[in-house]
């Protein structure tokens, strides 16, 4: 595991002698300003000159960013002295986005679909989900969280994302609401769009574990196979080990421990290539999401029992996620019959 992977210093790198400064005035602000004329060029084009209201509003979001990468070498070593920590977890975050977004482009061309339709589809459900996810596990995890903190420390406890604290479901939930309203406010077709976007969320899933995998959160139970980890004193698995008693606080690391987050990524990228190759031979919209629907909590279900960071819930050895994954499961069951029965002709593909 790594939770931190580097600490980018606050006047720049140093190389061969010279100070090459990255913020501020720096290469960060040249490369944001490279790709803000790009898009810049890009919206012209496509809008003949004519710029909308959205696009308005996108360049006062990349002045807003500019600003900040601006002032960040005034403000930002009174929050962290040694440099910008590159925290391993954020950074999968970052390259499942980029990754899974990029992939969705390449099936919507395809089909026909507007390439920036999938980065606007894309930063809904990024925000949506990352809002979901961290509400989901505050609220699973309340006592953990935020202790007995009030006013600035509470809110600051409800969005530190340094130590994990995430829960898949939770984002899938406000991402489902978040996508329903994006294919409403766009007239999209929604079956049309799941299909697009499925495999690239599997494939987030994938990058995000191994995320989990770093920064040590989402750890399995004990494993006597050849492939068990040992995470390292003051880790996340560690330090919850040590606190229930399993594992002496002065050892060096814990026992073999299932890498139940490398699992899931492997899971994750699996379910992203299976659904991809059947693409192209999908019979109707919504087929995708079928396949994803049914296997995807099963999977999940199967690789909870082997998650050792979790308590059964209700009264059983059931984990939350594994209710939540039966009544996905139940749900996708007369959501097939449901494409069964219909008939393709009345809900042709690629129509949106």
């Amino acid at each position: 595991m790594r939770q931190t992977l580097l600490r980018i210093p606050w006047d720049g790198l140093t190389i061969g002698g010279v100070t090459i400064p990255i913020f501020g005035i720096g290469l960060l602000l040249l490369a944001w300003v490279v790709f803000g004329l790009i898009q810049a060029a890009w919206i012209w084009s496509e809008r003949k000159g004519k710029p909308t209201a959205d696009d308005a509003l996108s360049l006062g979001i990349w002045g807003a960013i500019a600003t900040a990468i601006v002032l960040l070498p005034r403000f930002g070593p009174g929050f962290a002295p040694q440099g910008v920590p590159i925290f391993g977890y954020g950074f999968m975050l970052f390259i499942a986005f980029i990754t899974s977004g990029w992939l969705a482009t390449r099936r919507a061309k395809d089909i026909g679909l507007p390439e920036e339709l999938i980065w606007d589809c894309a930063v809904w459900l990024f925000l949506a989900g990352v809002t979901g996810c961290r509400l989901f596990y505050c609220i699973q995890h309340y006592d953990r969280v935020f202790g007995d903190r009030t006013g600035l420390d509470w809110l600051f406890a409800l969005v530190n994302l340094s130590n994990g604290g995430l829960v898949l479901y939770g984002g899938i939930i406000t991402g489902a609401i978040a996508y329903f309203v994006f294919c409403y406010k766009k007239k999209l077709s929604p079956l049309l769009m799941a299909d697009v976007i499925a495999p690239s969320l599997m494939l987030g899933i994938g990058f995000g574990r191994i995320g989990c995998f770093l920064n040590g959160c989402c750890y399995g139970d004990r494993c006597d196979l050849p492939w068990g980890i040992s995470f390292p004193s003051g880790s996340v698995p560690f330090d919850a080990l040590a606190e229930s008693g399993f594992v002496d606080p002065l050892s060096a690391a814990t026992f073999p421990l299932h890498p139940t987050q490398l699992y899931s990524a492997i899971d994750g990228f699996l379910l992203c290539g299976l659904t991809t190759l059947y693409f192209p031979y999908r019979r109707q919209n919504g087929e995708i999401l079928a396949i994803v629907w049914l296997i995807y909590p099963v999977t999940r279900f199967l690789i909870e029992f082997l998650r050792g960071d979790e308590l059964g819930q209700f009264g059983t050895t059931f984990t939350i996620s594994q209710w939540v994954s039966l009544l996905l499961f139940s749900a996708a069951i007369p959501y097939c019959i449901y494409l069964i029965r219909r008939r393709a002709a009345l809900n042709p593909i690629n129509v949106y």
